[in-house]
Protein backbone atom coordinates (compact mmCIF):
# COMPACT_ATOMS: atom_id res chain seq x y z
CA UNK A 1 0.00 0.00 0.00
CA UNK A 2 1.16 3.59 -0.87
CA UNK A 3 0.77 6.75 1.59
CA UNK A 4 -0.14 10.26 0.36
CA UNK A 5 2.94 10.54 -0.83
CA UNK A 6 3.27 7.62 -2.76
CA UNK A 7 5.96 5.72 -1.71
CA UNK A 8 4.87 2.56 -0.72
CA UNK A 9 4.74 2.32 3.25
CA UNK A 10 6.73 -0.93 3.54
CA UNK A 11 9.60 0.76 1.58
CA UNK A 12 9.61 4.80 2.53
CA UNK A 13 12.61 5.12 1.05
CA UNK A 14 11.93 4.90 -2.57
CA UNK A 15 14.10 1.49 -2.88
CA UNK A 16 17.62 3.97 -1.98
CA UNK A 17 19.38 3.71 0.77
CA UNK A 18 18.72 5.63 3.68
CA UNK A 19 21.26 8.31 4.77
CA UNK A 20 22.61 8.80 7.76
CA UNK A 21 20.51 11.36 9.08
CA UNK A 22 17.34 9.49 7.64
CA UNK A 23 18.95 6.27 9.80
CA UNK A 24 19.37 8.77 12.73
CA UNK A 25 16.42 10.43 12.95
CA UNK A 26 14.31 6.89 11.76
CA UNK A 27 12.42 8.35 9.32
CA UNK A 28 12.90 9.61 5.72
CA UNK A 29 13.03 13.30 4.69
CA UNK A 30 9.94 13.41 3.54
CA UNK A 31 8.43 13.00 7.28
CA UNK A 32 9.65 16.62 7.89
CA UNK A 33 7.40 17.94 5.38
CA UNK A 34 4.24 16.15 5.91
CA UNK A 35 4.53 16.99 9.46
CA UNK A 36 4.94 20.65 8.99
CA UNK A 37 7.45 23.51 8.30
CA UNK A 38 10.38 21.83 8.43
CA UNK A 39 13.05 23.50 11.28
CA UNK A 40 14.90 24.82 7.65
CA UNK A 41 12.58 25.80 5.59
CA UNK A 42 12.16 29.89 6.08
CA UNK A 43 9.26 30.34 3.92
CA UNK A 44 11.40 32.90 1.63
CA UNK A 45 15.31 32.16 -0.43
CA UNK A 46 18.12 32.51 2.05
CA UNK A 47 19.53 35.65 2.10
CA UNK A 48 23.14 34.36 0.85
CA UNK A 49 21.44 32.42 -1.91
CA UNK A 50 19.56 36.00 -2.69
CA UNK A 51 23.32 37.56 -2.27
CA UNK A 52 24.63 35.36 -4.76
CA UNK A 53 21.86 35.91 -7.04
CA UNK A 54 22.52 39.44 -7.26
CA UNK A 55 26.32 39.40 -7.91
CA UNK A 56 25.68 36.77 -10.90
CA UNK A 57 26.88 34.16 -9.24
CA UNK A 58 24.22 31.63 -11.45
CA UNK A 59 24.77 31.11 -15.18
CA UNK A 60 23.67 29.01 -17.52
CA UNK A 61 21.62 25.35 -16.38
CA UNK A 62 21.01 25.38 -12.85
CA UNK A 63 21.04 22.74 -10.45
CA UNK A 64 19.19 23.24 -6.78
CA UNK A 65 20.69 20.20 -4.72
CA UNK A 66 18.26 18.97 -2.22
CA UNK A 67 16.00 22.06 -3.00
CA UNK A 68 13.24 21.59 -0.44
CA UNK A 69 10.28 23.34 -1.06
CA UNK A 70 11.57 25.31 -3.75
CA UNK A 71 12.50 28.69 -2.37
CA UNK A 72 15.71 29.32 -3.55
CA UNK A 73 15.51 27.77 -6.89
CA UNK A 74 12.57 30.11 -7.48
CA UNK A 75 14.48 33.09 -6.34
CA UNK A 76 17.00 32.00 -9.15
CA UNK A 77 14.13 30.86 -11.91
CA UNK A 78 12.61 34.48 -11.28
CA UNK A 79 15.76 36.34 -12.43
CA UNK A 80 15.37 34.31 -15.84
CA UNK A 81 17.60 31.06 -15.52
CA UNK A 82 16.22 27.73 -16.11
CA UNK A 83 16.70 25.93 -12.52
CA UNK A 84 16.34 21.73 -11.96
CA UNK A 85 15.14 21.70 -7.84
CA UNK A 86 15.69 17.71 -6.68
CA UNK A 87 15.04 16.01 -3.25
CA UNK A 88 13.92 12.60 -1.97
CA UNK A 89 11.35 14.30 -0.22
CA UNK A 90 7.97 13.90 -2.32
CA UNK A 91 6.21 16.03 0.01
CA UNK A 92 8.84 19.06 -0.47
CA UNK A 93 9.26 18.65 -4.21
CA UNK A 94 5.05 18.74 -4.72
CA UNK A 95 5.01 21.88 -2.69
CA UNK A 96 7.80 23.49 -4.84
CA UNK A 97 6.36 22.64 -8.18
CA UNK A 98 2.92 24.49 -6.89
CA UNK A 99 4.91 27.25 -6.15
CA UNK A 100 6.94 27.72 -9.41
CA UNK A 101 2.96 26.30 -11.39
CA UNK A 102 1.24 29.67 -9.54
CA UNK A 103 4.33 32.42 -10.18
CA UNK A 104 4.96 31.04 -13.99
CA UNK A 105 8.78 30.53 -13.36
CA UNK A 106 10.48 27.78 -15.49
CA UNK A 107 11.68 26.03 -12.90
CA UNK A 108 11.47 22.46 -13.03
CA UNK A 109 11.55 19.87 -9.87
CA UNK A 110 11.81 16.32 -9.81
CA UNK A 111 12.20 13.27 -6.77
CA UNK A 112 15.82 12.38 -7.18
CA UNK A 113 18.80 11.31 -4.66
CA UNK A 114 21.46 14.12 -4.51
CA UNK A 115 23.95 11.20 -4.36
CA UNK A 116 22.94 9.54 -7.24
CA UNK A 117 22.54 11.98 -10.53
CA UNK A 118 24.12 10.18 -13.70
CA UNK A 119 20.48 9.37 -14.33
CA UNK A 120 19.89 12.73 -14.81
CA UNK A 121 21.74 12.16 -17.65
CA UNK A 122 21.79 16.13 -18.01
CA UNK A 123 24.88 18.51 -17.39
CA UNK A 124 24.51 21.43 -15.32
CA UNK A 125 26.85 24.59 -15.29
CA UNK A 126 26.34 25.86 -11.75
CA UNK A 127 25.14 24.03 -8.75
CA UNK A 128 23.83 25.24 -5.60
CA UNK A 129 23.48 22.99 -2.38
CA UNK A 130 21.54 24.90 0.92
CA UNK A 131 22.23 23.21 4.13
CA UNK A 132 22.53 19.27 2.36
CA UNK A 133 25.93 19.00 2.36
CA UNK A 134 26.03 19.06 6.60
CA UNK A 135 23.50 16.33 6.65
CA UNK A 136 25.79 14.05 5.40
CA UNK A 137 28.54 11.66 6.96
CA UNK A 138 31.77 11.38 5.49
CA UNK A 139 31.24 8.56 3.51
CA UNK A 140 28.25 10.38 1.82
CA UNK A 141 29.90 13.45 1.22
CA UNK A 142 32.19 11.75 -0.36
CA UNK A 143 29.79 9.93 -2.82
CA UNK A 144 27.75 13.29 -3.06
CA UNK A 145 31.03 15.17 -4.41
CA UNK A 146 31.18 12.07 -7.23
CA UNK A 147 27.90 12.44 -8.18
CA UNK A 148 27.90 16.59 -8.52
CA UNK A 149 30.97 15.82 -10.89
CA UNK A 150 28.98 13.47 -12.98
CA UNK A 151 26.42 15.94 -14.21
CA UNK A 152 28.66 19.00 -14.66
CA UNK A 153 31.69 19.34 -16.73
CA UNK A 154 34.76 21.40 -15.89
CA UNK A 155 34.42 25.39 -15.66
CA UNK A 156 31.29 24.72 -13.81
CA UNK A 157 30.91 25.98 -10.11
CA UNK A 158 29.38 24.93 -7.09
CA UNK A 159 28.01 27.17 -4.15
CA UNK A 160 27.71 25.09 -0.65
CA UNK A 161 26.21 26.60 2.18
CA UNK A 162 26.41 24.93 5.50
CA UNK A 163 26.34 24.75 8.95
CA UNK A 164 29.85 25.41 10.81
CA UNK A 165 31.01 24.74 14.21
CA UNK A 166 32.66 28.59 14.08
CA UNK A 167 30.20 29.26 17.10
CA UNK A 168 29.96 26.58 19.93
CA UNK A 169 27.29 28.16 21.69
CA UNK A 170 24.48 28.31 19.13
CA UNK A 171 23.00 24.54 18.81
CA UNK A 172 23.34 24.26 15.08
CA UNK A 173 22.66 20.58 13.84
CA UNK A 174 25.09 19.26 12.20
CA UNK A 175 28.06 21.33 12.44
CA UNK A 176 30.80 21.65 10.03
CA UNK A 177 34.48 22.30 10.71
CA UNK A 178 36.39 24.08 8.26
CA UNK A 179 38.51 20.79 7.48
CA UNK A 180 35.29 18.74 7.19
CA UNK A 181 34.44 20.91 4.38
CA UNK A 182 37.45 21.02 2.66
CA UNK A 183 38.35 16.61 3.20
CA UNK A 184 35.66 15.39 0.26
CA UNK A 185 37.11 18.08 -2.42
CA UNK A 186 40.31 15.90 -3.28
CA UNK A 187 42.79 16.28 -5.82
CA UNK A 188 41.06 13.46 -7.75
CA UNK A 189 37.40 14.26 -7.07
CA UNK A 190 37.15 16.72 -10.25
CA UNK A 191 36.42 20.26 -7.49
CA UNK A 192 38.80 22.56 -6.39
CA UNK A 193 37.72 24.98 -3.59
CA UNK A 194 37.48 28.57 -4.88
CA UNK A 195 37.21 30.58 -1.73
CA UNK A 196 35.18 29.72 2.50
CA UNK A 197 33.64 32.70 4.19
CA UNK A 198 31.73 32.72 7.66
CA UNK A 199 28.58 33.27 6.68
CA UNK A 200 24.14 32.98 8.58
CA UNK A 201 22.08 29.97 8.00
CA UNK A 202 18.62 31.28 8.61
CA UNK A 203 16.44 28.80 10.47
CA UNK A 204 13.26 28.61 12.58
CA UNK A 205 15.50 27.46 15.49
CA UNK A 206 17.85 30.13 15.08
CA UNK A 207 16.29 33.92 15.25
CA UNK A 208 19.56 35.59 14.14
CA UNK A 209 20.56 32.75 12.22
CA UNK A 210 23.51 30.06 12.50
CA UNK A 211 26.82 30.09 11.89
CA UNK A 212 27.70 28.81 8.38
CA UNK A 213 30.08 28.43 5.48
CA UNK A 214 30.06 29.71 1.95
CA UNK A 215 32.19 27.72 -0.30
CA UNK A 216 32.60 28.34 -3.61
CA UNK A 217 33.70 25.06 -5.44
CA UNK A 218 34.96 24.71 -8.78
CA UNK A 219 34.66 22.08 -11.51
CA UNK A 220 38.05 20.74 -12.84
CA UNK A 221 40.08 18.23 -14.65
CA UNK A 222 40.71 15.39 -11.87
CA UNK A 223 44.43 16.11 -12.49
CA UNK A 224 44.25 19.96 -12.78
CA UNK A 225 43.44 20.42 -8.98
CA UNK A 226 44.90 23.46 -7.51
Amino acid sequence: MSNQTGLRADDPYGGRRPTSHERHAAQPWDASYRDGPAPWDIGAPQPAVVRLASAGAFGGAVLDAGCGTGDNALHVAARGLHILGVDVAETAVSIARESAAARGLDAEFIVADALNLDPLDRVFDTVLDCALFHALDNDERRDYVASLASVTRPGAYLYLLCFSDADPETASPHPVSRHELSAPFTPGSGWSIVSVSPERLQARFASEGAPAWLAKVERIEPNDWR
